[in-house]
């Protein structure tokens, strides 16, 4: 047989005859002449691993094959399926009557662009220099093409309304009624799939997985990820426009971060010929999640799939035909595996970049260190084997820095989660520590929540020009003074946390002291003892009802074991934010001792000092209230105002212990 090649061709060197079942059996009583050409396949085993190995079945429905097959069918005459692997490779079957001559004895060819099929859908060239994208990400884009999705959002309502009314035909059909372009039709399709078909996920684990009629999908609503693929194929060539199934690894569902890939294909995905090149799209994903603690799936759309940059695909998509990559250089499966897998999300929520850009990360001295850039301010939190604990986050503009310090030796699992404009934190990357050695001067205690240190944060929640710009704050003696600006109408609340239990719920702010000056606060704090303690900062508008928002955390630190500070002294709700205490700063006051006291109060009509006897206090020319006190015979002092200079009633603001004789 003389085959010719020329420039737009390739040449096939294979003819499958098929004959009919009754030539293998000269008796019967039904004749297999009018046999269904795809049902004589199953019985052969199927249309399996042509090419490059798709890996699954292909089945009939009505009278076409599920996947990429022309067919003619001519009832008792010669029968021809022709089918394309996703190599352009094609295949050519003849089922004929018993005594016909085979009409396909002759040279054929597969040119760059078949002829169409009932559709009218020609096949483009397969992925070249033109589809392909360069490699790493250059930032531009999460799309492989310029989109605006505002002028989705007509489309996008009417489409996710559509019901299914009896064929798939009509369906496409009602579908297209907005769409005025081909990449409108694919939007359509797309956003109907991902908003009505539900991932089968008893399906999808079995070992063999079944292929999915398009019919079935309707009926049931649900499907696999092939059945996915092949839905999103069958209806994108009924609306006229070029689609191919592609099948490949992936990181979904069950992927264990640094795992290696082999054996069969666990996904399958799309590419669809839209403006003269190739696009990726994964309608599975762009449906919802699995729920790994459930195994439930949930209908969450996910925009991040419809025609994601390639150099972004490529992170948890790898397909069997590297060509499929879009990709300039293309990745090696090695590359694949040991590449940071960045979740949709990552991007989704608008982060750039991460570094290391391994998922195995080796602590060096006892620590890990992690660094995030995104594209806008974003809130950010982590977890180490499921706990917010042994870390150091710290918010920067446009990104974070984290560092880690796992307690003990051995692998451990490290989540990172960003905020975005959304009210949920969303995982964004998974990494693995391998911890050799622990740096046990490194106990950080477990009250350190995130962030640490001042940052745009705490500015847009009105605190503003910290005193101490960075997260660590250490001090020699014990003690430390902490001021910021506070905008207008914006109460602060400290409190102070350690790990040793000698600070309770009650005593959290008693080694704090907050003093008000013009409009910043100060925070004096004195540490009971030497250690590692969380000094928490809170704000609440003085205008809203509610609780105070956690803002962020210096972390105190503190090596001199001689410290041993008591507590400041007790203050009660009349102790106004603008009032300063000069004298004594201490909570628990001498015994038997003339104590001076020295205060700014603000609209005060009288002050004194109340122990066994009563002290008045005096208010002298720079705007103090003065006086003395004797702690002689007595266990507490009391500092008590008069608001009203017509009314005999005073209050408490500040209470003292006195010590044991």
């Amino acid at each position: 047989m003389e085959l010719k090649k020329d420039s737009n061709s390739v040449s096939i060197d294979m003819l499958l005859i098929v004959h009919s079942e009754k030539r293998r059996a000269a008796q019967g009583a039904h004749s297999d002449r009018q046999a269904d050409p795809g049902a004589l396949l199953q019985r052969r085993g199927g249309l399996q691993g042509i090419g490059n190995g798709l890996r699954r079945w292909q089945k009939l429905e009505g009278n076409e094959l599920h996947g990429n097959l022309a067919e003619k069918q001519h009832p008792q005459q010669t029968q021809i399926i022709t089918s394309y692997d996703n190599q352009g490779t094609q295949l050519t079957v003849e089922v004929h009557p018993r005594d016909a001559m085979p009409q396909l004895l002759k040279k054929f060819s597969l040119a760059k662009c078949l002829q169409g099929d009932k559709n009218g859908n020609t096949r483009p060239r397969q992925p070249g220099g033109k589809d392909a994208h360069a490699y790493p990400w250059d930032r531009s884009s999460l799309k492989s093409m310029p989109l605006d999705l505002r002028q989705f959002e007509k489309l996008d309502t009417y489409a996710s309304q559509v019901t299914v009314k009896s064929g798939l035909d009509e369906l496409v059909s009602d579908l297209l009624q907005e769409a005025h372009s081909d990449l409108e039709r694919v939007r359509a399709i797309w956003i109907w799939i991902c908003h009505h078909i539900e991932y089968d996920i008893e399906a999808a684990q079995e070992k063999d997985r079944q292929a999915f009629k398009p019919t079935d999908i309707l009926r049931t609503q649900k499907t696999n990820c092939d059945g996915y693929a092949g839905l999103f194929e069958k209806m994108c060539r009924i609306a006229g426009v070029q689609c191919m199934t592609v099948p490949g690894y992936s990181k979904g569902f069950g992927y264990q971060t640094g795992q290696s890939f082999s054996g069969e294909f666990d996904h399958a995905w799309n590419a669809v010929y839209l403006d003269g090149r190739w696009h990726l799209v994964d309608s599975t994903w762009g449906s919802g999640l699995v729920d790994s603690a459930t195994s439930k799936f949930t209908f969450l759309y996910n925009e991040f799939y419809f025609l994601t940059h390639p150099a972004l695909f490529i992170e948890d998509h790898f397909p069997d035909n590297k060509n499929w990559q879009l990709l300039k250089p293309p990745q090696s499966l090695r590359q694949f595996e040991n590449n940071m897998y960045h979740k949709s999300e990552f991007y989704n929520k608008g982060m750039l970049s991460a570094h290391p850009e391994t998922s195995m990360i080796k602590t060096v001295n006892g620590k890990a260190m992690v660094t995030i850039e995104s594209c806008a301010p974003t809130l950010f939190m982590f977890m180490l084997n499921g706990k917010q604990e042994h870390g150091l986050l710290s918010l920067r503009k446009n990104g974070m820095k984290l560092e880690v310090y796992p307690p003990t030796v051995g692998t451990h699992k490290l989540q990172i989660f960003a905020k975005g404009n959304s009210d949920i934190y969303s995982s964004v990357l998974e990494y693995t520590l391998k911890c050799n050695y622990v740096d046990d001067t490194v106990q950080l205690p477990a009250e350190l929540h995130q962030p640490v240190g001042p940052s745009w944060f705490s500015e847009q929640m009105g605190i503003t020009k910290p005193s101490h710009p960075h997260p660590i704050i250490h001090t020699s003696d014990g003690r430390c003074s902490v001021s910021f600006g506070v905008e207008e109408g914006i109460s602060v609340l400290a409190s102070l946390h350690g790990d040793d239990g000698l600070i309770t719920e009650e005593t959290q702010r008693r080694y704090i002291f907050q003093l008000q000056r013009e409009k910043r606060t100060e925070l004096k704090v004195q540490l009971p003892h030497a250690g590692k303690f969380a000094l928490k900062i809170f704000v609440k508008k003085r205008q809203e009802a509610g609780n105070y928002i956690f803002v962020f955390n210096y972390l105190l630190c503190c090596t001199n074991t001689k410290v041993n500070w008591p507590m400041f002294p007790e203050s009660f709700g009349n102790w106004g934010q603008d009032n300063e205490l000069l004298e004594p700063l201490t909570g628990v006051l001498p015994a038997n001792r003339n104590v001076p006291f020295k205060l700014k109060l603000h609209g005060i009509a009288k002050a004194l000092v109340k122990g066994q006897d009563t002290w008045p206090l005096t208010l002298n020319s720079e705007g103090y209230w003065e006086g003395s006190c004797s702690t002689a015979g007595c266990q507490e002092v009391y500092v008590m105002v008069l608001e009203n200079a017509n009314h005999n009633f005073y209050s408490y603001i500040l209470k003292y212990k006195v010590n044991a004789q």
